[in-house]
């Protein structure tokens, strides 16, 4: 049998071939085919450029998993998760994983299998949160014989962009309660003011994107319950707990955000955030099963079998699933809190080197999550000749992605620039990390003139009192 990976590094038959002088077909499909090493290579060679994924700090999304995950994953590249008369053990391995993550998140609900979908990211996850409160109110409105045209829902301009997306299509109005210098997380007595008869539910954020920041879901839950005893609203609250999910209950586990929490009726995370598995994996689970309205349990003949799925869409990878049930198995309670414990000394560990950078401020004193942000120091700011874009410019020529952007509305006045620390990244990484910025710091400050940048967000400044947006 012809041995690939030796023929694979005959680089004499890669690179001495036809293909590797013509340029790459980019808008119909090639008449003729390329060998399987030569199209490896041109492929591989057309990613080689951008930034490696360990040293992308600005996404969220896991980079790393050891060898036995990847290998599963690979192995079940080729499984359709829908396909559960074919694939039965994946179809139960899902029900462990949703069973595991609600019983992390104290469900009440009894019986040998919760209430849960397994989603292709947290997005779906928090659509599906959304659809059921949505319905949920729709139904009791329709049975009280009240108009069911006007929907809202009501959350923190922290948003991540599928809830603007969730209200866009399926027409309910989005109301907000902006993050201000006084308030970064979701100023709750701003909220309930927002809530009325038409309100779907509040959607508080474990691991705001834009700060790291939880918002106060406890105090949230009780303000939230005397207020529906007031109104009879009967409001509840979908978590979107895309980061957090999986940092509190090994973190925090004392803190009360989950159902433990009465008005607490569904909660969304990512499974390939701190969950530790690569994309795309999301999670949801209600409270019990009479909060998944019936209209969402979609029941087809399907390939000789009923089949009842709970989704957006019916086919998906069971690659990630596999790899979750792994985590699980693999890591267990112990070892998801010596990672997350390990990310969250190594983000205090930057945070605290950054904030002693003297042009540098930090946006929070305490980390609640393992990533931050931080802002050039006002003071600083007015007479700099630069800006976070070009240090966050400067470090890509170094490999890092570190993101630089504006706050939301009523503080976009703000740039910031973020760090997320996961699984994969070490102390050494850190401090090449500070090394890196502490040297763009001193070579940016050598600057005579102006980066275009700064003159953007200086003439913004003077013409609309608004800084440059990247």
């Amino acid at each position: 049998m012809e041995n690939r990976n030796n023929s694979n590094k005959d680089n004499s038959l890669i690179f001495g071939s036809e293909q590797m002088r013509e340029p790459v077909a980019a808008e119909f499909i090639p008449e003729h085919g390329t060998p399987a090493p030569i199209a490896y290579q041109i492929v591989k060679d057309e990613t080689f450029p951008q930034t490696q994924p360990r040293l992308n700090l600005a996404t969220f999304v896991t980079t790393y998993m050891d060898d036995y995950g990847t290998r599963l994953m690979n192995e079940a590249v080729g499984i359709n998760y829908i396909d559960e008369t074919e694939y039965p053990r994946v179809a139960v391995m899902c029900g462990r994983c949703i069973n595991m993550v609600a019983n992390m998140w104290h469900t009440p609900e009894k019986g040998d299998w919760k209430t849960g979908a397994v989603g292709i990211g947290s997005s779906e996850a928090c659509m599906l949160g959304g659809v059921a409160a949505w319905l949920r109110w729709r139904e009791r409105r329709k049975a009280e014989g009240k108009p069911f045209d006007k929907p809202n829902l009501v959350m923190s301009t922290a948003y991540q962009v599928v809830w603007e997306k969730f209200c866009q299509l399926w027409q309910i109005e989005m109301r907000t309660v902006p993050i201000t210098h006084k308030h970064p997380t979701l100023d709750i007595e701003q909220a309930l003011k927002l809530c009325d008869e038409n309100t779907i539910c509040i959607v508080p954020i474990a691991g705001v994107t834009w700060t790291g920041m939880n918002d106060d879901i406890e105090a949230l839950d009780f303000a939230l319950d005397g207020y529906n005893a007031k109104t009879g609203y009967n409001i509840p609250i979908h978590v979107d707990a895309a980061s957090g999910g999986f940092i509190l209950p090994f973190l925090n586990p004392e803190k009360k955000w989950d159902f433990r929490l009465k008005w607490v009726l569904s909660i969304s995370t990512s499974g390939h955030k701190y969950g530790l598995v690569y994309p795309g994996l999301g999670w949801v689970v209600w409270r019990d099963k009479q909060y998944l309205p019936k209209e969402m349990n979609f029941s087809v003949n399907y390939l000789g079998a009923s089949i009842t799925q709970v989704g957006l869409n019916f086919s998906r990878p069971a690659a990630q699933i596999l790899a979750q049930y792994y985590n699980f198995l693999h890591l267990g309670v112990e070892g998801y809190r010596k990672i997350h414990s390990n990310s969250m000394a190594i983000a205090n560990y930057c945070h605290e080197a950054i904030g002693q950078i003297p042009c540098f401020q930090n946006y929070s004193k305490e980390l609640e999550n393992p990533l931050f942000i931080w802002s050039l120091k006002p003071e600083y700011d007015k007479t700099a000749k630069w800006t976070l874009f070009d240090l966050q410019d400067k470090l890509m020529q170094h490999g890092w992605m570190v993101p630089a952007y504006t706050m939301p509305k009523d503080i976009e006045d703000m740039v910031v620039m973020r760090i997320v620390v996961r699984q994969g990244m070490s102390r050494d990484m850190a401090d090449m990390l500070i090394t890196d910025i502490q040297n763009a710091v001193t070579e940016l400050e050598q600057l005579e003139f102006p980066t275009p940048s700064r003159q953007a967000a200086n003439q913004s400044k003077k013409t609309k009192g608004k800084v440059y947006t990247h």
